[in-house]
């Protein structure tokens, strides 16, 4: 009993929290898939991300639907997207069995760090929304955008959530929070994607998988309150605080082998 109490009460916590962090910026990878890995060092890393998607898909939906009803969604923009990251996600899972990681492993931390450059200095950066662009343009960039963060989220995945915010503030002139909800129907689709992948060859733990859904969704909903709660101030210093904490774990990940 208190083994499994050892095992599911911290990744429970972990997938609350990942939940309440990633329906409101993204990022809650970099939470529940280092809890994962912490409980169950013995376990096969795809079963573990394989676990993780299946929690972080429940999560990401009920994200997704609740921000549909507060706020119209973009479908011209958002469906585009959505597509080509279900096919980019795939072949970026397909890709990593052939492609080594490393040399994106070492570039993430800079990319990151020009994100985090980039929003701080733009105080007012995604505090207005005051879409950009139209009709052929609005639909070509959505699906090269879908299609890159797509395959990233495939064949590497962390902060993939925190780019697509980013890049949607960025190109569309979307606000955080139509951003960040834009993004989860995004993210769902990724996921989807790569539970196609994993669930055929049976790599989730379904009873772990469950358990950590309920408590994604529990943590989710709890971030989309606190989001609309306090508006696009409060996204935009969160957003800031993930992508730093993002910079820190990708760093170590990249370069703690060279200490």
């Amino acid at each position: 009993m208190e083994s499994l109490i050892g095992l599911y009460l911290p990744l429970a916590l972990a997938a609350t929290l990942a939940g309440l962090v990633d329906a409101v910026v993204g990022g809650g990878g970099l939470i529940q898939v280092p809890a994962l890995f912490s409980v169950l060092p013995q376990a096969a890393p795809a079963t573990l991300f394989g676990t993780n998607k299946l929690a972080g898909i429940c999560g990401t939906a009920m994200a997704a639907r609740s921000y549909w009803r507060r706020y119209p969604v973009d479908w011209a923009l958002v469906g585009p997207a959505a597509a080509m990251a279900l096919v980019g996600a795939f072949a970026g899972a397909w890709a990593i069995t052939v492609f080594p990681a490393g040399m994106l492993r070492k570039l993430l931390p800079f990319l990151l760090l020009l994100v985090a450059i980039y929003v701080f200095r733009r105080k007012h950066f995604g505090s207005v929304h005051a879409p950009t662009l139209t009709g052929r343009r609005k639909t070509f960039w959505a699906l090269i955008i879908g299609a890159t963060i797509g395959a990233y989220d495939g064949f590497f995945g962390p902060g993939a959530g925190s780019f697509l915010v980013f890049l949607f503030v960025r190109g569309f002139g979307l606000d955080f929070l139509r951003a960040s909800a834009s993004a989860k129907i995004v993210n769902v689709a990724c996921n989807f994607s790569a539970l196609c992948w994993f669930i055929p060859t049976g790599q989730p733990i379904w009873s772990l998988g469950l358990l950590m859904a309920c408590c994604n969704i529990a943590g989710s909903l709890m971030g989309i309150h606190l989001a609309l709660r306090k508006g696009t101030g409060f996204v935009r210093v969160l957003f800031l605080l993930v992508v730093i904490a993002l910079i820190v774990k990708t760093s170590w990940d990249a370069f703690s082998s060279f200490a």
